[in-house]
């Protein structure tokens, strides 16, 4: 993941660390599982929801 966000590792693990601890997912070992979609799409920026819609404003 780190790879793919042109981020450090250790980056990815304190980010991944503080979502984890408002329940929104389970990180360990490299792998992140979503406990709660909604918390995850509220701690999101606004391009979560950019990206939802755009397919549907495409198809118009």
């Amino acid at each position: 993941m780190a790879e793919m966000l042109g981020v450090r590792r250790t980056s990815v693990t304190e980010v991944a660390r503080r979502v984890q601890s408002t329940g929104a997912i389970h990180y360990a070992r490299g792998e992140i599982s979503i406990l709660d979609r909604q918390i995850l799409e509220r701690l999101s920026c606004e391009c979560h929801t950019t990206l939802v819609e755009q397919p549907k404003s495409l198809s118009r």
